[in-house]
């Protein structure tokens, strides 16, 4: 819950200085008391503009003193998110202060997040890791490293953690498999950006024999710190970050607030700390249940999968923006029905497009594969991931009544995610 009084001054503020927020506000009472007051943001209208910071509607200043980041995409057509240094600083300082629980004083860590091309994850990582008390060792080498060195500077520097994306960590153990080599040293596996599930845990315990895997907290570039990762947290399980931001679990259908237990829907959040870029009822794209009554300090809640009308798809290290893939369909097919489907067979992830001809535009193998190319060209990290053994990519021609509706609603799910969440925790050794 958020006190009524730091609401009030929330909402008026994001009125006040942003265009968007006094549209967005326009039929909400002066005097708020709850959260439930005030709409859920669209993402999409939330978004609209962003490519252009000094006139995105969002904002509530102009950049004097800001990081800018994106959210997914090419740097040409990804999102923009800005952060003014000082919020900066709080994510930074707040999520370090959280991975506290998961680090030891001294611990080795080597950071294997990327780097460049507006990229936050690495930068915010090394941040992060200079406010764990008491303190680590960083290793900044990059998810770019190579493998070879990797592996043999692990063993002389005696790294003990390893922090990275899941696709990344899961294409070094296959190297490390591939090499006949274990690395006994790694007591610690962090990962962050995607969930991992059971065939690619026992991937990593076969070449980490003395790991311990859990997330590293549950952070976005767009909405900031979301969860903080404890000791206590089985996989794809997290904590709210009391005083930072407050969680909301809510009926992808009837917008309804859901208090019980492990009745799955949309997560939505508003960041406490935030001005430039205010974040109020912002859905996150993620879908959620809590695993905690309700008022329990920092409740604990569980990730389920992206949520139908997601603004991005997170497949590895791959971000899909599924409104540029309805573009491509529609120019190369002119259908609008369409569907993205993400499924797993051990450790490789399989992502389905599935799409429905119209009655005058007969499908053909040729479609298909124009369709396979153009994903690739504008997603090239695909290759990579297929390389890997990480990633299938299929598209399938099908009839309107193979696309998955919303049992309820009957609402076409534009995203459907059947990747299963409810993996058991790794052993912890």
């Amino acid at each position: 819950m958020i006190p009524r009084i730091e609401l009030q001054e929330l909402v008026a503020f994001a009125r006040q200085h942003s265009s968007f927020y006094a549209s967005h506000f326009a039929s909400v009472p002066e005097q708020v008391t709850a959260l439930t007051d005030l709409p859920v943001i669209d993402p999409a209208h939330y978004w609209k503009g962003s490519q252009d910071l000094d006139r995105w509607p969002v904002l509530t200043a102009s950049l004097g003193n800001a990081l800018v980041f994106k959210t997914g995409g090419t740097t040409s057509d990804g999102k923009l998110s800005v952060f003014e240094r000082r919020e900066w600083q709080t994510l930074v300082e707040d999520f370090g202060r959280s991975l506290t629980g998961q680090l030891n004083k001294g611990d080795q860590v080597a950071n294997l997040f990327f780097v460049g091309d507006l990229y936050a994850s690495f930068i915010f990582t090394h941040d992060a890791l200079a406010h764990v008390q008491p303190g680590v060792v960083e290793f900044p080498f990059t998810g770019h490293v190579d493998s070879t060195v990797l592996a043999d500077s692990i063993s002389r520097h005696r790294i003990n953690v390893l922090a990275g994306v899941p696709a990344h960590l899961l294409t070094f153990a296959a190297w490390l498999e591939h090499q006949g080599r274990r690395l006994e040293c790694i007591e610690c596996l962090l990962y962050g950006g995607e969930s991992l599930f059971p065939a690619q845990l026992q991937l990593l315990g076969r070449v980490f024999p003395n790991v311990r895997v859990a997330s590293m907290g549950y952070a976005s570039v767009d909405a900031g710190f979301i969860g903080a990762s404890h000791r206590d947290c089985a996989l794809g399980e997290h904590r709210m970050a009391q005083g930072h931001s407050v969680l909301e679990i809510l009926d992808e259908q009837t917008g309804e607030v859901i208090e019980e237990c492990d009745r799955t829907g949309r997560l939505v959040m508003t960041n406490l700390t935030r001005r430039l870029m205010p974040l109020i009822r912002y859905p996150v794209g993620d879908r959620a249940c809590w695993r905690e009554l309700n008022r329990t300090p920092a409740r604990k809640f569980a990730l389920m999968g992206r949520s139908a009308d997601s603004q991005r798809v997170r497949v590895g290290i791959l971000t899909l923006l599924p409104d540029e893939i309805g573009d491509t369909v529609q120019r190369l097919t002119g259908s609008d029905d369409w569907q993205l489907v993400i499924e797993q067979a051990g450790t490789k992830d399989i992502l389905r497009l599935k799409w429905a001809p119209e009655a005058e535009q007969p499908a053909s193998a040729d479609t298909d594969r124009r369709l396979h190319h153009a994903l690739i060209e504008h997603y090239p990290l695909i290759e990579q991931l297929n390389a890997d053994h990480l990633l299938d990519v299929e598209i399938h021609c099908c009839t309107v009544q193979d696309l998955s509706r919303h049992p309820r609603s009957g609402k076409r799910q534009r995203v459907l995610d059947l990747r299963v969440y409810d993996s058991p925790p790794m052993e912890h050794r």
